[in-house]
Formats: structure tokens, sequence, C-alpha cells
């Protein structure tokens, strides 16, 4: 039997990349290696970074002659005209073109700092373009589905994020300090409007529970950089810089607190190993409310429960005082007081709580069944797409075994 080539081009190397492409499709590999066969690359174009320079479409590209299903990860750093390139030159081809997105890039909140660099070079119509382009559209959660369908030229489906737990940096051994309760914040470079929702709260919980009970870990500054004198910080540091401002507003002397660097995709497992709690302050808005439970997934293997704001799937998975707590994005402040220092005072809570999310993740986020879905959804798309288009036969060839 013919396998399936797949060929998936990701975006950059971040953590969106890791989790959507590259995670699934190693782990395809290793389940159904008579299945198919995958290659990746950032670059199919071959494009030349130094001056710009693109091929034109009747120039040799190996790898899109290779793959049956170009697998496309969000919009590629090389830009969204790229992008949507590497679609048209596929469907040219005659490929199966699959674009998943974990992110509402056609709906990005004031504050958002891509909203600008999005409007300027009219990303939102190259989104909306691609979606209606490609044969199969996956996104992480039903709320994003029900806001993008109407931009959907081909089949959209929900395929949720999961995590291969097999993996080294989700194994490592768990610690804890039996003096304090150790909360953690894992974030990048473009939550600082969720900060915001947090701000202050540390420093009256602390005033709740007592400086010495409890310790405050935030995670994903960029590593420091040497500067000549009187030289100006990056950006990335600049808003790093904002959210200590923010997050640790009021503490003053207190020293219950640490900033730790991003972590790469492949060992960012670690970070929860050191936590009891885990925090995701949100503001609600479009964008906030499509996105995916994945932090869910990270906390549960660790046995850390979630405090999260209610926006998103999050309530699909969290239950007050069963696996962490939801709080109303509308809620004071001082219903997350309030919450953390329940918790703090109560470390069986905690315990129990990050034991009931731990059983929900190792069913719900199985990355067997999820790359299992994946597969069928190929088949499922190729046979309703021959039914379409008599002329073309996409991949008639391949079926999909279900032995892994």
């Amino acid at each position: 039997m013919a396998k399936l080539k797949i060929l998936g081009v990701y975006a950059n190397e971040g953590g969106c990349a890791y989790y959507r492409l590259i995670m699934p499709l190693q782990k395809l590999v290793e389940l159904y290696p008579e299945d198919v066969e995958v290659q990746f690359t950032q670059n199919p174009l071959n494009l030349d970074t130094s001056t710009g320079h693109l091929p034109d479409d009747e120039a040799p590209y190996p790898l899109l002659d290779w793959a049956d299903v170009i697998w496309i990860n969000n919009i590629s750093n090389f830009g969204g005209p790229y992008t949507a390139r590497v679609i048209g030159l596929s469907k040219k081809k005659g490929k199966f073109v699959h674009f998943d997105t974990d992110d509402l890039l056609i709906d990005l909140y004031e504050g958002h700092r891509l909203k600008q660099t999005y409007e300027d070079r009219n990303l939102y119509d190259i989104t909306k373009w691609m979606y209606g382009n490609a044969d199969l559209v996956t996104v992480t959660q039903r709320k994003f589905a029900e806001r993008v369908k109407q931009y959907v030229g081909g089949v959209l489906a929900v395929v949720k994020n999961s995590i291969d737990y097999t993996l080294p940096c989700w194994n490592s051994a768990k610690t804890s300090d039996k003096k304090k309760t150790r909360v953690g914040w894992a974030g990048g470079i473009h939550h600082e409007e969720d900060v915001k929702e947090f701000a202050g709260i540390p420093w009256f919980v602390n005033q709740k529970v007592g400086k010495e009970r409890i310790e405050w870990n935030f995670y994903g500054a960029p590593a420091p950089v040497e500067r000549k004198k009187g030289e100006k910080k990056e950006w990335q540091h600049q808003v790093w810089d904002n959210y200590k401002k923010i997050l640790l507003r009021g503490f003053k002397n207190a020293k219950n607190w640490s900033i730790g660097q991003a972590m790469p995709p492949d060992r960012y497992g670690t970070m929860y190993s050191l936590m009891d709690i885990a925090i995701a302050p949100l503001q609600m808005n479009a964008f906030n409310d499509s996105k995916s439970e994945i932090k869910v997934a990270e906390c549960g293997r660790y046995l850390v429960p979630l405090i999260a704001s209610n926006v998103g799937c999050y309530d699909e998975t969290i239950v007050n005082g069963k696996t962490g707590f939801l709080i109303d994005p509308d809620a004071p402040k001082s219903e997350w007081v309030r919450v953390l220092t329940k918790c703090a005072k109560n470390p069986k809570l905690v315990r129990q709580m990050g034991e009931n999310l731990h059983q929900v993740t190792e069913e719900y986020f199985d990355i067997n069944k999820v790359v299992k879905h994946r597969l069928e959804l190929y088949q499922e798309c190729f046979k309703l797409l021959n039914e379409r288009h008599k002329d073309h036969k996409y991949n008639k060839e391949w079926t999909f075994s279900g032995n892994g």
C-alpha cells in the first residue's frame, strides 16, 4: 500500500508550530509507519532570505512535488504573501492543502502588539483567503470554528491540542516545598492586556497569607542580552519590564517572587514541575475566547490545578473546587485574591484538585487518539473531494489502515 506523504510547513520555531504540527506529525510516523511518511520545512519555496528573492512558479520545488498533503501551520515568519503563495502553488500542483491555526488572526484586539502590523499589511484579508482556498482548515476549539466558518471554502474541523506525554520534559520529577505554595504563570510577549487583569493581586494575597507562605514565579522572559552603554532595549525586554511593574505592584521589599526565562518547546513542560498552582488571567475578547485549553493539558500532567479567567473553553475541563477554579472576567480582583488565598491556606485541596485534573487530561488530551483522528479526517476529506471534483482524484490510492 502506498504511504501518504505529508509535508509539514511550520511558521517558526515557537510553541505553536511545535504543538500543532511538529509533535503530532512525529507521533503519526511513530504510530503509523506503514501509513505515512513525513518531511518538515519552514521554507518550501526556497526563499533567498538575504535578498528576499523567490523563484518563479515554474521553478522546481522538490518538497512540494514529493508531497501528497501540504500541512501548513499559521502564517509564516516570511510573511502572509509567502504563505498564500505556498497554498496557491500547492493547489496548482494538485496537492491537498491543510491549513491549521490556533489563533484567531482575523480579529486582534486593541492592545495586541500585532494588530497594527496585520492592518497595515492586509493580513486579515490574506488569512481569510487562506481559509477560503485550503482544502481542510483545522482549528483548536468550537468557538474558534464558529467565528471563521463563513470564510472556509473546504472542510472545517476542530482538532484539539494534545501533548506527547512520553517526551522527557513531561516526565521530570515533581518538586515540592512544604512551607509555601508556589504559584506560577507562563506566558509570552503578547499578553500585556491580560497581565493587567492580574495587577496588584499578588501583593494583596501576600497580605492575606503572609509572604513566607507563598511564592510567585513568572516564566517566559527573554534571555538577557549584553548592551553597550546607552543602547536601547529590544521591545521584548521592554515588554517584560512592563510585566514586572504590573505583576509586582506593591511588593517593595518582598522577595517571594522570581522571573524565569522562556524555555524552548521541547523543554517547556519542566516549568510545571516547579509549580503547585498555575494561573491564566485573560481579558475577555474574541481572540482570547477562541484560544485552546492547552494550558490545562500542561498543568494536568504535573498535577497542577489551574485558576483561570472563564474565557474560551476552559469550562470544559475546569470545575470549581474539583480541578481548579474559574474566575468570571468581569469579577472584581478581590475574587482572585479570595480564591488564591483559599488555595494557599489549603494545600490538601490543591493536591486533590491537581490529582483530579491529571486524570482528566490523561484521557482528554491523549495524543494517540488525536493523531488517529487527523488521519481519519484526511481519509474523509479525500472521499468528499473526490465526490465533488470528478476530474481530480485526491490520493485515491491511499487508505488509512488504522493499525498503530
